[in-house]
């Protein structure tokens, strides 16, 4: 497992109390008993370690040395280090950090990684309201439905006729959420080895579910420009874009391009995936060309309401050719008999009723966008916040250093990122942060004072964490001194060798970046 895995396993390790190197030997610890680093597993070397981790080398080798001592791992010279007890295989879980991030306790952390609404609108607890009588009524149903309710797959049937792609039922499938149906996706139509086709950067959900079936990924510009190409030089199983409101970057396909990547598609038989999850999130005024769906019936659409709505409602669907459902309904069979029957019936009374929400949120969002891309141009003007004109999230490139490295210093900071290299399967988007910009200006906005009070408490401005993250060293190290009534304290060889800029905690608990979580 190479460091940047190793360090995307270990989630927020560094956002407790105490010395860093305690912090990290018990997560470690912790991925070993759980077996998520199994017995025989190599461990990076000391110095590869901490550039992943933006730590110094002294970090890495104390909490090695902690484990040692616990028999977790042994050491050897010139063989390296490996987790303890004899080899054996297991398959991985996810190393991705967003989802990471959701297992996490809710411990205070900002989280500018994971772009949901955070709350239900009041329309939802309306739905639920007015499908109570039609629940109370149900009789002679014992509730398995694993293609989805019917009333709520002639809803989704009905919402893409309305936008001139006939639909009947039959091509919807309703699934928990849209991870849940790209899974489903990747099992149908994935065996080992398989090609899949993606845009660099994309979904990094996405990437997680073609790994899980062990596909290969072969990166194309966002766009899947060069499909043609890629289609002649190999067989490709499967190829996945996001049409609309691109995530990260938010781009926008042009009719003409949708039409032409669904005739390639078609020509060569590669099966589409159009994901359709953020193409209801445009800026008010904003037009949006038709679904691929409009240029090729072949295609395989994806949907939610997690986005549009509430994550927490977990409804998503596949539109596609009855075939395709067919197949895709068996597997969900065996893992899922049938999903939340009145969440089901609340998203089937809401989607009639999503446009006042979806331009209400149009507004808000917006306004969250324009908010956040002016703080960043306030606190840290070298970086490259390109504007979008829908969707949650924004592409941002950092004038120096790497993304991997920034994230692993914002934790030390109560915010967590999503670093570029993650959502690219090219490996190509090291100098790319992802930040969502749905969280509310008081997040956003505000000071992060060097003085700290004594206990940890979450800072509410992301964006100046962020900066202070950024700022080079000597200036926070002066800041702190000035306004603490700590001393900043930095010892001779403390930062180790390498190590890029972290920020300086200082007060009572905390005196170097190596004494704590900065």
């Amino acid at each position: 497992m190479n460091p940047i895995e190793v360090g995307e396993r270990l989630g927020r390790w560094s956002s407790g109390r105490g010395p860093l190197h305690v912090l990290l030997s018990a997560r470690l610890r912790q991925l070993i008993d759980e077996g998520e680093l199994p017995p025989g597993e190599p461990l990076p070397p000391d110095r590869a370690l901490a550039s992943a981790l933006a730590v110094g080398r002294s970090t890495v080798v104390a909490a090695y040395e902690l484990l040692r001592q616990d028999e977790r791992i042994v050491r050897r010279q010139g063989s390296g280090t490996q987790v303890a007890g004899a080899t054996r295989a297991r398959r991985q879980t996810t190393g991705a950090p967003v989802f990471l991030h959701l297992l996490e306790p809710q411990d205070g952390v900002i989280l500018l990684a994971c772009a949901a609404p955070d709350r239900p609108p009041p329309e939802l607890a309306d739905a639920y309201a007015r499908i109570l009588p039609a629940l109370a009524a149900i009789s002679g149903d014992i509730g398995y439905h694993p293609t989805g309710h019917p009333v709520l797959r002639r809803a989704i049937a009905d919402r893409y006729t309305q936008r001139g792609i006939h639909t009947d039922p039959d091509h919807i499938l309703v699934t928990n959420g849209a991870q849940q149906a790209l899974s489903l996706l990747a099992r149908a139509f994935l065996t080992p080895g398989d090609r899949v086709l993606v845009e660099a950067p994309t979904y990094h959900g996405a990437l997680e579910a073609f790994r899980e079936q062990a596909a290969v990924l072969q990166a194309l510009p966002i766009g899947l420009s060069g499909l043609k190409a890629a289609a002649r030089q190999h067989r490709s199983a499967l190829a996945y874009v996001i049409s609309t409101f691109h995530n990260p970057t938010g781009s926008v396909l042009s009719p003409l391009t949708r039409r032409t990547l669904v005739e390639i598609c078609v020509a060569a038989g590669i099966p589409l995936i159009d994901d359709e999850v953020l193409s209801d999130l445009g800026f008010p005024g904003e037009q949006v060309p038709p679904p691929l769906a409009a240029f090729g019936n072949s295609v395989m659409s994806v949907g939610s309401l997690s986005k549009t709505v509430w994550a927490g409602l977990r409804i998503g669907w596949v539109r596609a050719p009855q075939f395709a459902i067919a197949r895709l309904a068996r597997l969900l069979a065996v893992h899922d008999l049938g999903g939340n029957i009145p969440a089901q019936l609340a998203a089937a009374d809401l989607l009639p009723r999503l446009q006042p929400l979806a331009k209400r949120w149009a507004v808000e969002r917006e306004a969250r966008h324009d908010h956040l891309r002016a703080e960043l141009a306030r606190h840290l003007p070298g970086w490259d916040v390109p504007p979008v004109r829908g969707g949650q999230t924004l592409w941002v490139r950092v004038p120096r250093g790497d993304g991997t490295s920034f994230a692993q210093a914002a934790l030390r900071h109560q915010v967590a990122v999503l670093p570029g290299n993650g959502l690219d399967a090219s490996g190509h988007s090291a100098e790319y942060l992802r930040l969502h910009f749905l969280a509310s200006p008081r997040t956003t906005r505000g000071s992060m004072a060097a003085e700290r009070p004594p206990r940890r408490q979450p800072s509410t401005s992301s964006t100046r964490s962020l900066a202070k993250t950024s700022e080079p060293r000597s200036a926070r190290v002066a800041e702190a001194r000035e306004h603490s009534p700590e001393t900043a304290v930095l010892r001779p060889g403390q930062l180790g060798e390498g190590e890029p800029e972290v920020a300086v905690r200082v007060g009572p608990e905390l005196q170097c970046p190596e004494a704590g979580a900065g």
